[in-house]
């Protein structure tokens, strides 16, 4: 073992030793308080890293947001939903009603202008320090907006009636095509470099880092502080290198949008970038309600985000319509194939994925009345409210979402607010028609072992009915040793 890893070692048994101590006590460890099992077990974790030197992760920031169908102004600041005073390695923002759901929406074509809109609000928050500024250029001769850059620091120019393709362009650093390629063939140079190592032909390792990385309501807290490798030495891509973030993908469907930025230097890594929408709006077949899933290999891990849009409605058995969206997204999500190595593993399903994570509105509701609701969450009974949330009730009984995990919610229900207003609608809303029981719609998930949520918070914006809820996570990566 390593000099570096016998004091990680080291570290680990101080901070072992640290969580069991009684501030009260002079320093005594407490009573009945040591567990060899445990303790023995982060050892086995460690002496597994020192073996195995070359484990990485990443930083990933999930969230998810109704936005209610109202355009965003340009001095809206996603400083703080997007939480860049801790930089993430991937950024997944998945957005629902991003316009309002009419029938010239749903029916006739989809207006992308807003989604343009957001891109630009999130590059101006993640690429803030590299006070760089896009501005629509009307061009004389032409209908077409095109962009230049900005650098005098100021707060960025709002993209305004500018296609989400053109937006996409300004954003991006790597071309589609590059993205979307099968580069299976690239060998790693050395095993200690951050190579374009994405060979998923190869045999799995026999040291999985997935082993001892999970984490979620269920876990304990052990390795909160997740000692790895970190990715981010990365070779910098060879364009573009003003932004700090690169945007990946963009992809809107009706109201539900996705997108996706990742650091600049390690956009080299990522391929095999695809997408498959689900339609379960009306009649089951338009795009109102449903999801986008987007699929992805960084070096040699796929990964799959999924954002949703589920059935609305608070009656008894909606919660049924809920599970059937989630079961035929699982079942006809197919992503199409374009790695050509043969006996590849690049998965075509969401489940085949090593990493998987879900959010969006998924609409479960609170299974009590509105006054029974209203009443526990004055006395701020929580625990109460969420034994009688839907999605953990079906989780539970096992009817949707087995085996995948969720991170204690320590926030009030995110939905549904008055607008520009701390109140829930109930306590503004006389009619009865229209009252809605507080719940906890929207959501994040994940599946799959390597994945261990750090946060799992709400942010408090009044924008619209819906309160944003975020998760960061640190993802680990398969060995690249074999």
């Amino acid at each position: 073992m390593t000099r570096g890893n016998e004091e990680m070692k080291k570290s680990f048994i101080h901070k072992f030793l640290s969580m069991r101590m009684n501030s009260g006590d002079e320093g005594k460890l407490r009573k009945h308080s040591y567990d060899p099992t445990e303790f023995a077990s982060g050892i086995r974790v460690l002496d597994s890293m020192a073996m195995s030197h070359d484990m990485q992760s990443l930083r990933v920031f999930a969230a998810t947001w109704n936005v209610g169908g109202k355009s965003p102004s340009s001095d809206l600041d996603l400083d703080n939903f997007l939480q860049v005073h801790c930089q993430s390695d991937i950024y997944i923002l998945g957005f629902q009603e991003i316009v309002p759901l009419n029938a010239g929406n749903v029916l006739v074509i989809e207006d992308n202008g807003t989604a343009a809109k957001w891109l630009s609000l999130i590059s101006q928050s993640l690429n803030k320090s590299c006070n760089i500024n896009y501005s629509p250029i009307k061009r004389t001769n032409t209908n077409s907006c095109s962009f230049e850059r900005n650098c005098s620091g100021s707060s960025s120019l709002f993209l305004q009636r500018t296609s989400l393709k053109t937006a996409n362009k300004a954003f991006r650093s790597e071309s589609r095509r590059r993205l979307k390629s099968c580069n299976c063939n690239v060998v790693e140079p050395e095993r200690k470099s951050y190579g374009k190592d994405l060979c998923f032909a190869c045999p799995k390792s026999k040291s999985n880092a997935c082993d001892y990385a999970s984490s979620s309501e269920e876990d304990d807290n052990l390795y909160k502080s997740g000692v790895s490798a970190d990715v981010s030495t990365a070779t910098p891509p060879r364009k573009n290198q003003h932004l700090r973030y690169s945007l990946i993908k963009s992809k809107q469907m009706v109201g539900i949008f996705v997108t996706i930025w990742v650091k600049n230097e390690l956009v080299p890594y990522i391929g095999h970038l695809r997408t498959s929408c689900i339609s379960r709006g009306i009649l089951g077949c338009l795009g109102n309600k449903g999801c986008i899933a987007v699929s992805m290999t960084f070096k040699r891990t796929s990964f799959c985000f999924v954002a949703s849009h589920l059935a609305a409605g608070e009656r008894e058995g909606d919660e049924l319509r809920r599970n059937l969206d989630v079961i035929e997204i699982l079942k006809s999500t197919q992503f199409p194939k374009i790695c050509k190595t043969q006996n590849t593993r690049v998965p075509d399903k969401i489940l085949g994925h090593d990493r998987v994570i879900w959010l969006g509105d998924l609409n479960y509701r609170i299974a009590l009345s509105y006054h029974e609701t209203k009443k526990l969450l004055e006395q701020d009974k929580w625990d109460v409210l969420l034994n009688k949330d839907q999605l953990k009730i079906e989780r539970k009984a096992g009817r949707v979402f087995a085996g995948w995990k969720e991170g204690k919610i320590g926030f009030p229900p995110t939905y549904k607010y008055s607008y520009n207003s701390d109140l829930y609608a109930g306590d503004t809303i006389q009619s009865k028609s229209k009252r809605r029981t507080p719940a906890w719609c929207d959501r994040i998930l994940w599946y799959g072992d390597g994945i261990h949520q750090k946060s799992y918070v709400r942010w408090d914006s009044r924008f619209s009915d819906h309160r944003p809820v975020c998760a960061t996570f640190l993802i680990f990566l398969h060995n690249l040793r074999y």
